[in-house]
């Protein structure tokens, strides 16, 4: 693993290199540290307790990915964190998106409610025909087996749009 450190002399994070050499840090190594840091900060068991701490998760996790990933926060019924799952990956501009296999997760975790979010790579958050499509396909798979939808957020760099806010879901 790589460590990051910040330097006050020219307010840039570096990496220490195989030699202990200090170096610029790359984009995706930033990246990474983030989504570390915010593994920590929200751990299995944190209750969500605000639309904003729920943006401010999904954007650490799929704010910079060049393609589409789509993720799922599996809650229990006090709306705390079980598990946030990366389940489908897609190209720059989409990915195929499974309700069984939503479902089957959602089963096997116990979850009692889920969000939905994936990544705009393009920089736009607003839903396409198609995100809502999916949203309520599996809204409706999961309503089967008593698994209630909270939301589904779409990030776009640091932009994100909420189903939930626009009274999509």
């Amino acid at each position: 693993m790589t460590q990051l450190s910040f330097s006050s002399f020219d307010s840039s994070l570096l990496v220490r290199d195989a030699q202990g050499r200090y170096l610029p840090a790359s984009v995706d190594q930033i990246l990474g540290a983030a989504r570390q840091v915010i593994d920590q900060k929200i751990q299995r068991g944190m209750s969500f307790t605000s639309p904003a701490l729920v943006k401010e998760y999904l954007c650490a996790k799929l704010a910079g990915f060049e393609h589409e990933v789509f993720a799922v926060l599996f809650l229990d019924s006090q709306h705390r964190l079980i598990e946030y799952t990366e389940m489908f990956r897609g190209t720059i501009d989409s990915a195929s998106v499974y309700p069984r296999e939503v479902v089957k997760e959602a089963l096997r975790l116990n979850a009692a409610a889920v969000i939905f979010s994936h990544n705009h790579p393009s920089g736009n958050p607003e839903p396409s025909r198609a995100d809502e499509a999916i949203t309520k396909r599996l809204k409706e798979a999961l309503a089967l087996v008593d698994v209630r939808t909270l939301d589904h957020v779409i990030v776009a760099g640091s932009d994100t749009t909420s189903f939930a806010e626009r009274g999509l879901i």
